[in-house]
């Protein structure tokens, strides 16, 4: 078997692996959502009302773009902990930067763009080639944006531009613009990884590295590629939310990190590497944050909300490690074993 064949026949393998759990998490992501719709109709009125949907699908659309952003680099075995740092750098950098000036608006996403791609190098560097866990070097790079939030802003509070304001805190059609940029981020991971060469192999590499690497394909590159796509991901969030709230704080992305696990975990992607839904996290971003304005129209404090957000991480490893049929778990392992076999001959 020569090497085209094995890579075509390692794909088709994987595509196999896919279907299984895609129905899976999305019927599980689905059905979870629908339920929470019907409870809060019930108990909580308030929380489905247009005003409150208004209110809280720009939040929804900013947790579904870092959730998309955390899904490249898990797929990849890892996890991202620098998106605090990413999503707050962008916030200081597109307020303090322009200093009301709408036009200096462009400039300022051009710098925190800029900024991203650095993070997301240094981030692929340390882990790809270095060989470090990436735990350990996304918390260090996560200081070092840090510093440069505390470089650009002091710490101390921008008020976001009007033109900024209009563009991510407008609506179109009566629908938050966010949105549509959360829909079309959607879009291109979704084809990326699904309908592309590159998103099969990215998907390969994910759910076994060494095999990948032994049919001749770019382990490296591939895995750079996730942590500089989801820093891009995460400085999107950063300038949306810097439109969306008037005047955000410094440390804005704080709050992000256990949510952009938790719906990355809800929509059912393996933390151990390779396959991974993007419309079941999207989805499940929704789901969360549906939930959390669920607490608060039922007197939850805001202070749980971290709470709520844990619990909902567990319900989602809980609900993905428990085996449906015997059928279906031996029907995954068989083919499990079939596309390892694949990717190892060369």
């Amino acid at each position: 078997m020569n090497q085209h064949s094995t890579i075509t026949s390692s794909y088709s393998g994987l595509r196999s692996i896919s279907m299984l759990p895609l129905a899976r998490s999305f019927v599980t992501v689905v059905l979870s959502t629908v339920v929470l719709i019907i409870v809060c109709s019930i108990f909580a009125p308030s929380s489905v009302s247009l005003g409150a949907l208004e209110g809280s699908l720009p939040f929804a659309a900013v947790i579904a773009i870092v959730g998309l952003g955390q899904l490249l680099v898990v797929q990849q075995g890892g996890f991202d902990l620098s998106l605090p740092g990413a999503v707050s750098l962008a916030v200081v950098v597109s307020t303090h930067y322009p200093q009301q000036d709408n036009s200096l608006l462009p400039m300022a996403v051009v710098v925190a763009l800029g900024f991203a791609l650095v993070a997301g190098v240094i981030n692929g560097i340390l882990v790809s080639i270095f060989n470090l866990n990436a735990i350990i070097a996304t918390i260090g790079v996560n200081a070092l944006l840090y510093g440069a939030v505390f470089a650009v802003s002091g710490g101390v509070p921008s008020i976001t531009t009007t033109l900024l304001a209009e563009i991510a805190g407008g609506t179109t059609f009566g629908i938050p613009n966010s949105v549509f940029f959360a829909a079309a981020a959607l879009m291109v991971v979704s084809f990326m990884l699904k309908k592309t060469v590159m998103g099969r192999r990215f998907e390969a590499i994910g759910a076994n590295p060494l095999a990948a690497q032994a049919v001749g394909l770019q382990v490296r590159r591939h895995q750079m590629m996730a942590y500089v796509l989801a820093q891009l991901l995460y400085c999107m969030a950063g300038i949306l939310i810097s439109g969306i709230t008037r005047e955000p704080t410094a440390f804005q992305g704080d709050t992000l990190l256990l949510p952009s696990v938790a719906v990355v975990v809800l929509g059912g992607t393996s933390l151990l590497g390779g396959r991974g839904y993007p419309i079941s996290t999207v989805i499940a971003a929704f789901f969360l944050n549906q939930l959390s304005q669920f607490a608060l129209a039922v007197g939850v404090p805001y202070s749980a909300q971290t709470i709520i957000q844990a619990l909902a991480l567990g319900f989602g490893i809980g609900v993905y490690s428990v085996r449906w049929t015997g059928n279906s778990s031996k029907q995954t392992k068989n083919v499990k074993m079939e596309d390892t076999n694949d990717l190892q001959v060369s």
